[in-house]
Formats: structure tokens, C-alpha cells, sequence
């Protein structure tokens, strides 16, 4: 389980989601920015949690959880990646579902996907208005975006002003997804052994499951992509070049680049005039790459090869913040976050961000 409240998978919970309208008005808030607390309704039905949306920020939340299921959808690796599938009930049969875990249709989805985008691409109306032109252009786009929406189960805040300043991009969330239980024995470890901040970097075409399955041990799974040359566990780094090399550089490019890569991609995108409006959107951009900074327990469990670390205990680590970068633009290659200002900076954020909350 993760941190936030989701529609169980169970046919029965979705027909109850649909025909009784359980956490859809949530799903039509957080779509057009309203502020909104969600909470859990039927065990069954949803599983516990509680979160909180800001105003303002949450479109540009919506429209990154579309991209990351585009990028999933579109991946030659879908069948193993695209996970979970879409449980969604046809709106002309209310007694069928339209998308079905048991019945993949990747060519409708794409369809539907494709319809989402477009409207969210074009139209800054009310939600309603929204899901009006939707609703012409597909009758399955708003329910696909409701579930794209409520099937979130971490919780992602726009991070304000006051952000990381040393990551260089202002697609900068707060990024939570340890329920209550795993959040206490992380707590209970870090009094034990201490804990420090490291990068995760993963293809954004992974995160459409991340956010809904957590951050997980894939080594030796069919999850995995590049390998495990320092044996099973969740493998992250200090370093932010080595974790942005793990985050793909852009679609379609598994090819791991250098260090000296990055540095030359960071001075050239950053010497570059932004000539897009702050309000564009990520659905706009075909080449996105993010990365994680997660907390991490150092106990003798952590086990370090150099700047690449493996640790092979998930419930030793946590995300507290997600970074996005668009068309191809990368961060500062050189940011190590065992550097006392680092560290110092990164204290100062969550004290704002976290325990405040």
C-alpha cells in the first residue's frame, strides 16, 4: 500500500467507483486546481490514507501523471511496465468495462490517451467545459483521465519559490509515497542508524508504476533495465550525473551518457533563451527525464561501490522530492549531495515543505 487513497482493482470496487460516484468529485477537483482532501471512504473501496492538494499547482501534477502514462503506453516495454492497466467502466454500458486488466487494449487506450491531450493541450476552460469537449471527441477520454488521476496513490505537491535552487529547473514536487506504517519504521531505523540523501533515476516511462506501485527492488525482475552489477536492491547515487545517466536522457535512448555528455548537454540548454511561456505544459514536450532524491537509512545494510549505491531494503528508503526536466534540458552534472551546502539546502526545503505539512 502507498500514501494515498486509490479505487481497488476489484471489479465490484470499480462499478461502485463509477455508478456511485465514490472519490470522482476528488478526481474532477485536483483536474481543475480546486483544493481537496481526500479522504478514505470504504476499505474496500480505497485504501487509507489522506492527502492535500494546493490551488494553482495542480494542473501542471495532472498533466506530468498524463506524460508519464504516455511515455509508459508508448514503451516497445508497455506489457511489462504499463502497470497496473486501466480499470474503467464503459459510460455507454455502465455494466461492462470499457478498459479492462483482463482484456488489454493498448490500441483504444493510446486512442483515448491521445484525446486527453489534445483537450488538455487546447482548452484552459472550466472543467466542465473539459470534459464537455472530451466527452465529443471520446467518450472514454474523462473517464481515462479521472482514472489516471485517482489511481495516483503518492502524494505530489509543486514545490513554490522556494525550492532546490542547485537542481536548475522549476518542475521541481514534493514527492511522498511511504504510508504511515512504512514512514514510522523508516523514522524508528533513522534513529537507530542515522540517514542521508541520495538520487534515483529511472526512464520516465517507469514512473506511470512508481507512483502507483512504489519504489521497488527490480533486480533480476523483468522490471529491470540496465542491470545489477552490485546485486539486488534499490540502486541509488550521491552523484547527480550518474542518476540522471539512469534516467534515459529522453525517449527511446537506453544508452547510459558520460558524465562529460551531461556537462556539455547542461551548458548548452542552459545558454539556450527560453522562449516558452512558464505556463507551457508537459504534454507539449516529447523528451522529458526526471529524477528522484530519496532519503536512504545508512545502515550496514547500505551497501556503497564507490558513487553508486545499492540498498537492498525498501523500507530504508523514501522519495521526498522529484525533478522533471523538459526537451532534453539537464541538470547540473556535478551537484553531490554528501556536500555539506547541499545537504544544508536540501534541510532547509523539507523543514519547509514536510514538517510543516
Amino acid at each position: 500500500s502507498l500514501l494515498q487513497p486509490a479505487v481497488c482493482t476489484r471489479e465490484l470496487c470499480v462499478f461502485s467507483f463509477y455508478t456511485l460516484g465514490v472519490m470522482s468529485g476528488a478526481a474532477e477537483e485536483v483536474a481543475t486546481g480546486a483544493e481537496v482532501g481526500v479522504p478514505a471512504v470504504d476499505d474496500h473501496t480505497v485504501t487509507l490514507g489522506f492527502c492535500l492538494f494546493t490551488p494553482h499547482t495542480i494542473p501542471k501534477v495532472v498533466d506530468l501523471l498524463v506524460a508519464m502514462c504516455r511515455a509508459a503506453l508508448e514503451s516497445p516495454r508497455k506489457s511489462i511496465i504499463f502497470e497496473p492497466y486501466p480499470s474503467v467502466v464503459d459510460p455507454n454500458d455502465p455494466k461492462t468495462l470499457a478498459f479492462n486488466p483482463k482484456k488489454k487494449n493498448y490500441e483504444r487506450l493510446q486512442k483515448a490517451l491521445d484525446s486527453v491531450m489534445s483537450i488538455r493541450e487546447m482548452t484552459q476552460g472550466s472543467y466542465l467545459e473539459i470534459k464537455k469537449q472530451m466527452d465529443k471527441l471520446d467518450p472514454l477520454a474523462h473517464p481515462l483521465l479521472q482514472w489516471i488521476i485517482s489511481s495516483n496513490r503518492s502524494h505530489i505537491v509543486k514545490l513554490p519559490l522556494s525550492r532546490l535552487k542547485f537542481m536548475h529547473t522549476s518542475h521541481q514536487f514534493l514527492l511522498l509515497s511511504s504510508p504511515p506504517a512504512k514512514e514510522a519504521r523508516f523514522r524508528t531505523a533513522k534513529k537507530l542508524y542515522g540517514s542521508t540523501f541520495a538520487f534515483h533515476g529511472s526512464h520516465i516511462e517507469n514512473w506511470h508504476s512508481i507512483l502507483r506501485n512504489g519504489l521497488v527492488n527490480a533486480s533480476y525482475t523483468k522490471l529491470q533495465l540496465h542491470g545489477a552489477a552490485y546485486g539486488k536492491g534499490i540502486y541509488l547515487s550521491p552523484i547527480s550525473s550518474i542518476s540522471f545517466g539512469y534516467s534515459g536522457m529522453g525517449k527511446g535512448q537506453h544508452r547510459m551518457p558520460s558524465k562529460d555528455e551531461l556537462v556539455q548537454r547542461y551548458n548548452r540548454m542552459n545558454t539556450i533563451p527560453q522562449t516558452r511561456s512558464i505556463q507551457s505544459r508537459f504534454l507539449q514536450s516529447r523528451n522529458l527525464n526526471c529524477i528522484a532524491l530519496c532519503e536512504v537509512i545508512t545502515s550496514k545494510d547500505l551497501q556503497k561501490h564507490g558513487n553508486i549505491w545499492v540498498c537492498p531494503v525498501s523500507d530504508h528508503v523514501c522519495t521526498r522530492f522529484f525533478f522533471v526536466y523538459e526537451d532534453g534540458q539537464v541538470g547540473d552534472a556535478n551537484i553531490n549531495t554528501q556536500d555539506p551546502k547541499i545537504q544544508k539546502e536540501i534541510m532547509r526545503v523539507i523543514g519547509t515543505q514536510v514538517y510543516t505539512n
